[in-house]
């Protein structure tokens, strides 16, 4: 990827570092390789981490805080095991598309804790074709058409008692073979309210190949990010870091609800700037104008 004249002329500052990513279910094999092609950043996981005492999928152990919240903590969590001042750690987050009803959407989170620096650097990514789905089912019942859908068996499931409390119910996760299965099935809806269990795809990376690939793209986009140095203090990680509205209608010259300016911004001082939208769209369609389409 070619980078920005003002990245070009300076030594990175986290070329021959290293930096601890935070997982159990390992996702360095998609972020460690590009933050090493890119940045000359080299990955390390610490061993015996427990990243699910900050939170899980299936909801045992809710995660406290947002979602930024949650993957700052856990890269804390990685930077006190390795005992480096650079921590790595993603955070995802799915459910319903918040636009378009009856299909599921994501979030994506990685950030960087540089506490050399003093600086956060966080990037995200939206996954609108997760392999996340569920399914409420009998011991006995026909869940081909679901396991078509989520590519059994290789996305992994879960299984839990339909109805109970994620807390204290039993759960069996990173299922990828027929007969266990099916054997999950049959407990789970022995100990459910309603004799039913509730199938479900598991969202760890290491058993859902579609989120291990878009892990892939953010980690492209967050070296991206980490390669451009702030012009004016040499931070890494200068990118967009909010968006101003009122792009004007076609039709009128109103302040449309578009997305106008893009601002770039420094984590580590107080630059920012102001760009034009980078589709180079210059006027938003009357559809999307208040008074041209009231």
């Amino acid at each position: 990827m070619r980078l920005e004249p003002e990245t070009q002329a300076r030594p990175h500052p986290y070329a021959g570092g290293q930096a601890a990513l935070a997982t159990m279910h390992r996702k360095e094999r998609a972020i460690a390789p590009t933050l090493a092609e890119q940045v000359g950043l080299q990955v390390i996981v610490p061993r015996g981490l427990n990243t699910d005492r900050l939170g899980t999928f299936t909801g045992e152990t809710p995660r406290a805080g947002t979602i930024e919240e949650a993957a700052i903590a856990k890269a804390r969590l990685g930077m006190d095991a390795a005992g480096l001042p650079l921590g790595l750690a993603n955070e995802g987050a799915y459910g319903p598309h918040p636009q378009i009803p009856f299909i599921a959407a994501g979030v994506e989170l990685i950030v960087l804790v540089d506490d050399a620096r003093g600086l956060i650097v966080k990037e995200h990514i939206i996954e609108e074709a997760p392999h996340y789905d569920h399914a409420v089912v009998g011991a006995g019942d026909d869940l081909d058409a679901f396991l078509v859908r989520v590519e059994f068996p290789e996305t992994g499931l879960i299984v839990r008692p339909n109805g109970r409390d994620p807390i204290d119910a039993p759960v069996r996760k990173g299922i990828r073979e027929q007969n266990a299965l099916m054997a999950a099935i049959r407990d789970a809806a022995r100990e459910a309210v309603d004799g039913k269990a509730f199938v479900q795809t598991d969202m760890r990376a290491h058993v859902n190949p579609r989120r291990m690939a878009t892990l892939t793209r953010l980690a492209e986009r967050f070296a991206a990010r980490l390669a451009r140095l702030c012009p004016d203090c040499g931070a890494p990680g200068y990118g967009m870091v909010d968006v101003e509205s009122g792009l004007p209608c076609a039709g009128c010259g109103a302040p449309s609800g578009l997305v106008r300016f893009e601002v770039f911004g420094c984590a580590a001082c107080d630059r920012h700037e102001r760009r034009p939208r980078a589709d180079g769209l210059e006027a938003a369609d009357p559809r999307h104008c208040h008074l041209c389409n009231p």
